[in-house]
């Protein structure tokens, strides 16, 4: 059945390519549909376009439908068009069964009345056939789906933001172990200067705070609140926008009805490009652990239980884990250019290409979750080879060390610079020690606590309390209030 339905037929096979993929996204949504269905339900009660009593019946239908929706073999039958007409008939539906429940009830009600007995029947429970029908008063399908995205959104931005940190601490806890663990530095793919295992685990560890940063401003655009919008261009009904807002627990409105429709993409776009950007800073750990274990560098090492081996070469460790983290991190990168290219040359208003926005979507956030908990896995097996500068191929990274220590005793830096570079030349430049670093960044003082309590700044930012079950609860909540 479909809510559009005029009374005429459509092929089946156009309801199969428009809505078959459509349900399994949407099953995704249900929860977030239906919180959102209360939040709406109970505005219209404070708005005088329901009753208090059908308030109650909606919130009690809804929140028996969002129970169904946590059971881990739910979806959405091809008997309904998409979690909008699931909502709506099942509720009608619940309608259809307790008004048979109420009439068996009144029966067994008079019968026991005329025994003497006391009654068990409890009227209360009856939902009002006529509620579920004016759930859909003053919303469009394309405010609905909108609002359900972004309530999606900010709840997986904040999962994901607490995987990310999860991440970046694991690199910031051991950096301080191996922080005066020495190790070539590169430019150029050339060893340069000296650095340190706990400056590459530390500088990881900031990347991922600038992947915060960006997660954080992407789950700011899915803060708002689309509900009311309708079709893209309000509603005549006196409907109190704000207050569904508040409900949902959303910062901010999207004020324009129009641009609700116009946004479809652009926060998708933002929020895959903040995840790409994460994508990248994991790819590029997992090339550098590869590159690390080649027979070249021998840096680092991982134990067995992370390496596969070879069908015919006996002695073969394979980082087949760190590959395919780096690919898929790859793949990651390409969603934005997908999102950008889906909605690029729109005309205004609701377009049914958005329909296709939700499977990059979900990809962009279930993989990202995955590849962290696979390299926070990874980690554990990771195995830091301490004796790296040991080797005499890397004694000219130790160049800039006697040029700068040349400079200390009053020497002009570049007079140094060409000092050092002709024993280097030579073959005559006899290794230093290693200087102090003191300035922030450096081998000496990688500055990791300034970058956890960066990250630690930027964990407030995601709004909390944003689950479909915390959302009910405090609905319900308000929905009491508003009618005592």
């Amino acid at each position: 059945m479909h809510l559009w339905d005029k009374g005429g037929t459509v092929r089946d096979s156009l309801i199969s390519f428009t809505c078959d993929s459509d349900r399994v996204y949407d099953a995704r949504l249900a929860p977030y549909d239906i919180v959102g269905s209360m939040a709406h339900a109970v505005m219209l009660e404070r708005c005088g376009l329901i009753t208090a009593g059908e308030m109650e019946s909606l919130l009690a239908g809804l929140a028996r439908l969002l129970e169904e929706t946590a059971q881990s073999d739910f979806s959405i039958g091809k008997e309904y068009e998409d979690i909008h007409s699931w909502v709506e008939i099942r509720l009608g539906e619940m309608v259809a069964g307790e008004a048979k429940m109420y009439a068996d009830g009144k029966e067994k009600q008079i019968a026991a009345e005329a025994a003497g007995k006391p009654a068990t029947f409890d009227p209360g429970n009856q939902i009002a056939s006529a509620a579920a029908g004016k759930l859909h008063t003053g919303r469009s399908r394309n405010d609905q789906v909108l609002t359900d995205l972004h309530l999606f959104i900010r709840h997986r931005t904040f999962l994901l933001a607490h995987d990310l940190k999860s991440l970046a601490d694991i690199f910031l806890s051991l950096s301080e172990r191996h922080e005066d663990v020495l190790m070539p530095g590169f430019t150029h793919m050339q060893a340069a200067m000296v650095s340190s295992f706990g400056l590459w685990f530390a500088s990881y560890a900031e990347s991922l705070c600038d992947d915060l940063h960006l997660l954080a401003g992407a789950a700011a655009l899915a803060d708002a609140s689309p509900l009311g919008t309708a079709a893209g261009y309000g509603t005549s009904l006196p409907i109190d926008r704000e207050f569904t807002a508040s409900l949902l627990g959303f910062r901010r409105l999207i004020v324009t009805s129009p641009y609700a429709q116009m946004s479809r993409g652009r926060t998708e776009r933002q929020v895959t490009g903040a995840i790409a950007s994460a994508a990248n800073t994991v790819g590029r750990f997992a090339s550098d652990v590869i590159l690390f274990m080649s027979p070249g560098y021998r840096f680092v090492s991982l134990k067995d239980d992370l390496t596969t081996g070879s069908s015919i070469m006996p002695q073969k460790k394979n980082p087949d884990l760190f590959e395919l983290i780096r690919a898929r991190c790859n793949r990651l990168q390409t969603i934005p250019g997908e999102v950008a290219l889906m909605t690029s040359g729109l005309p205004p208003g609701y377009n049914r290409d958005f329909q296709e926005l939700k499977a990059v979507l979900f990809d962009a956030f279930d993989s990202m979750a995955e590849l962290v908990k696979a390299l926070r896995g990874a980690l554990e097996g990771l195995v830091i080879r301490k004796d790296i500068l040991s080797d005499p191929r890397y004694n000219d990274i130790f160049s800039v060390e006697e040029a700068n220590r040349k400079v200390r005793e009053g020497v002009p830096f570049r007079e140094a610079y060409r000092e050092v570079a002709k024993k280097a030349g030579s073959g005559s430049f006899d290794v230093p020690s290693v200087a102090d670093y003191t300035h922030t960044g450096s081998i000496g003082n990688n500055g990791r606590k300034i970058i956890q309590q960066r990250i630690d700044d930027l964990m407030k930012k995601f709004t909390t309390g944003c689950s479909p079950v915390e959302l009910r609860d405090g609905i319900v909540r308000q929905g009491q209030v508003y009618n005592s």
